[in-house]
């Protein structure tokens, strides 16, 4: 198993370290750790290592799914790995709808073979045609993000059933990385209440602000999420135990004024984001969540160049279409302070008038 570089982070260990300002960071701003009961007593693991029993029922109440359908994991992140070494064997194929994450594409590549499933701009339309079309005999799973990092195209309800029953005729799993659904004013239902050939993987990085809780889930049938927790055995054990004690007060009773919060900070920056696009000619996708794909402008060959002359002149961090295999566009990230955010904005349009 070969695993490529990721370029996306190795974009980010080189230029967000000395930058002013990080445009290209894909979650809300950080939520402050004193609104928060961080006693847990002893540093220990979490046992059991899966999560805590009653944290693990809450969530899988949401799903409409059994706790023991629900393995608590080190961010999402850790959940998408862990379901793939836990669903996929050599020879297996998977259907994978991009533009999407690198980790969603990588991995199944790295252990079977992977037919990409391109969506396009202007509105990023899922074609459930075209996801049949590349399915085979050998298709063990269906892949996307939704809302979709990077273009924050978020499909709906019927778009999500179609492709539940297309994969559960196939014998196949239908895995939806969902981690910004709750960004969204009015979230449809997740993907595991679809069925047992659903699969969610969620956590509360992006919806909920909170990043350094490294809390992540996924949630499928007993059988695969049983060796889930094999493969979890073998990578970090336990989540963390501050983590877990965070995410139960995050989605407990902070629930509801954290994401009230956070959906207005989405929309609001959202909203001077479709401004500055709209002043210098660039089109996008007005997304849901906190990430935009816009265009690059006019003067650059690629958003490579585009992303690091920018870096180098302005101290601003985005991060190039080319690490999502759209060479053409940049990932904004507008989920941080507005301050920060207006600043940016500030400097990114400075670099774009030097060079028209």
């Amino acid at each position: 198993m070969e695993l490529p570089p990721f370029e996306l982070e190795r974009w980010l260990d080189e230029y967000e370290p000395d930058a002013d300002l990080m445009l290209a960071e894909s979650g809300v701003r950080s939520l402050p750790a004193d609104r928060f009961d961080l006693d847990v007593g002893e540093l220990g693991y979490v046992i059991p290592t899966d999560g805590a029993p009653g944290f693990r029922a809450a969530i899988a109440e949401r799903y409409g799914r059994d706790p023991e359908e629900v393995v608590l994991t080190c961010g999402t992140q850790e959940a998408d790995y862990l379901t793939f070494m836990a669903l996929l064997n050599e020879g297996d194929h998977s259907v994978v709808v991009s533009p999407t994450y690198q980790s969603l594409a990588n991995v199944p590549a790295a252990i079977g073979d992977v037919t990409e499933v391109r969506t396009e701009p202007p509105e990023w339309e899922l074609s459930v045609d075209a996801v049949a079309e590349a399915m085979r005999p050998e298709t063990r799973v269906i892949v996307l993000t939704n809302p979709s990092n990077p273009t924050g195209k978020y499909l709906g309800p019927k778009t999500m059933q179609a492709l539940y029953d297309l994969a559960e005729a196939n014998d196949a799993y239908l895995l939806i990385d969902e981690v910004y659904r709750m960004l969204a004013d009015d979230p449809h239902a997740p993907a595991a209440s679809l069925g047992q050939r659903a699969i969610s993987t969620a956590g509360v990085s992006k919806s909920y602000g909170l990043a350094g809780a490294r809390l992540g889930w996924v949630v499928a049938d007993g059988e695969l999420a049983d060796t889930v927790r094999k493969w979890k055995d073998y990578t970090t054990i336990s989540p963390p135990i501050i983590g877990q004690h965070v995410a139960q007060q995050a989605l407990g009773e902070q629930e509801a004024d954290i994401l009230e919060a956070n959906r207005a900070h989405a929309k609001s920056n959202r909203d001077r984001v479709a401004e500055f696009v709209n002043r210098y000619d660039l089109e996008w996708y007005e997304p849901t969540g906190v990430n935009g794909f816009p265009t690059i402008p006019d003067g650059f060959e690629n958003g490579t160049e585009f992303c690091r002359s920018l870096s180098e002149a302005e101290s601003v961090v985005l991060a190039p279409g080319d690490v999502f295999g759209y060479p053409n566009r940049f990932r904004i990230g507008f989920g941080l302070h507005t301050d920060e955010l207006e600043e940016g904005l500030e400097r990114v349009g400075r670099h774009i008038e030097t060079h028209s």
